[in-house]
């Protein structure tokens, strides 16, 4: 297959990005304790609501990477277009929403420039997750259709 090695950084990235963002998430109260004394007094008052909206995230994250990890062995398979890849695509897309929303309520909480890409970023990566996982959804009935005909 052309690209093998492109695919296998992906699948070997995304294998790191999934264990370490583990480590992270797992890391969240006391990352986010140590944080409130550095950073700002704003952080230190809303803990329990950061701590929420960042843990809700961080799974939320941590969910897109698995369903990237599991897409990227039906490549490896060489078996793209199939419903479980049309799942994990709308999967992704509630995570991405759920993870704007947070983060739209952490405008209300902690006011910063960044929250609102963040928003934007993963409303938009919702909407491209649902619109991929119809373009699959027709690219599977298209397949299925092809394979009746002899």
């Amino acid at each position: 297959m052309k690209g093998n090695g492109i695919i296998l950084f992906t699948k070997y990235l995304l294998n790191f990005m999934f264990f370490t963002g583990i480590l992270v998430t797992a890391s969240l109260p006391l990352t986010l304790k140590v944080a409130g004394e550095y950073y700002s007094e704003d952080l230190e008052s809303h803990y329990i609501s950061m701590l929420i909206i960042f843990l809700v995230s961080a799974v939320c994250g941590l969910v897109i990477v698995y369903q990237l990890r599991k897409m990227i062995g039906t490549v490896i398979r060489k078996n793209c277009f199939s419903d479980v890849n049309t799942k994990s695509l709308r999967i992704m897309e509630t995570a991405a929403f759920v993870i704007a929303v947070l983060f739209f309520v952490k405008l209300f909480v902690i006011p910063t420039p960044a929250t609102f890409t963040i928003v934007l970023t993963f409303f938009i990566a919702g909407l491209f997750s649902h619109v991929l996982s119809l373009v699959f959804s027709e690219a599977i009935r298209y397949k299925e259709e092809n394979d009746l005909t002899i």
